[in-house]
């Protein structure tokens, strides 16, 4: 993402963020982060929120590397214990980058390979994080208490989105999720024509010509019935175990208050808000004025 759509985004983010919350009081905002260049990126739009008031509050689990209390004073964190070493997640991390940086050197079909394997460990470890947190009966109790209004969450880990369900508050993402935007299209009930939006990792821009379109749709088939972004077996049995009652990642997820949704959007497509949206919109724009 270059510099200016960062920029863009973050300031959405915080727009957003900031009209959850009535004028005349500060919000509480939990934070279920990511680590390494994603922390980074977040950590600009919680400190920004630090700034305007607001009490942000970060899940840092034990095996955290980045996430760390001592760099970040005006940030509150709420530590718990992981069953993950953070030598061992560091050690991890780095696998997953070096296998990232060689597969993308070759072809498409060899990066969405290499994709699936960093996808498929990376679920592994996300799913034993989450479990850590989540059955921690003392943190979640905090947690309840302390009534947050809003949770940000990195959704390439999962598990905010149980954290929000749980916990009955909003849910903000902020990054786009799935590789082929499977998750957004099935969650989120986006429309997301091939020959319109150009997948990740295809290196094309919206202006395709009939030889991209055509295996922009062949690369959405393969990511929309092979690819797996997350464990789903493994992920829709303990989310189903976690509320008491068969559910799915996807479904959970799809529960999301604002996403950030794949882009160009179609000319004719219109956003529904809810009235919390509505809200936070004409918050916006008279915070703006």
């Amino acid at each position: 993402v270059d510099k200016m759509s960062l920029k863009w985004l973050s300031l959405l983010l915080l727009l957003q963020l900031t009209c959850y919350f009535s004028s005349g009081r500060c919000g509480k905002v939990l934070v279920w982060p990511m680590e390494y260049s994603h922390w980074i990126n977040m950590k600009i739009i919680l400190e920004e929120l630090v700034t305007r008031g607001h009490e942000v509050t970060v899940l840092k689990s034990s095996a955290a590397i980045l996430v760390d209390p001592n760099k970040s004073p005006t940030i509150k964190f709420e530590s718990f214990p992981a069953s993950v070493s953070q030598e061992d997640y560091e050690n991890f991390f780095q696998q997953l980058l070096t296998e990232w940086i060689q597969g993308a050197k070759h072809s498409f079909w060899t990066k969405i390979t290499t994709a699936q394997n960093i996808f498929s460990e990376l679920s592994d470890v996300s799913l034993k994080i989450c479990k850590d947190a989540v059955l921690n009966k003392k943190l979640m109790t905090k947690l309840q208490e302390s009534r947050f209004d809003v949770i940000l969450a990195d959704p390439i880990i999962p598990c905010a989105e149980l954290v929000a369900e749980i916990l009955n508050i909003p849910l903000v993402y902020s990054l786009r999720i799935s590789p082929g935007y499977s998750i957004e299209k099935f969650s989120g009930k986006l429309p997301f024509p091939p020959s319109y939006v150009p997948v990740v990792m295809s290196e094309f821009n919206d202006h395709m010509t009939f030889t991209e379109r055509v295996n922009n749709m062949l690369y959405v088939v393969f990511l929309d019935f092979w690819f797996q972004t997350f464990n789903e077996k493994k992920w829709n049995q303990f989310y189903s175990e976690a509320l008491g009652r068969p559910t799915t990642i996807f479904e959970t997820m799809g529960k999301a208050s604002i996403a950030n949704l794949p882009n160009p959007y179609l000319s004719n497509l219109i956003l529904s808000l809810s009235r919390v949206l509505e809200n936070m919109v004409l918050c916006s724009l008279l915070w703006g004025q």
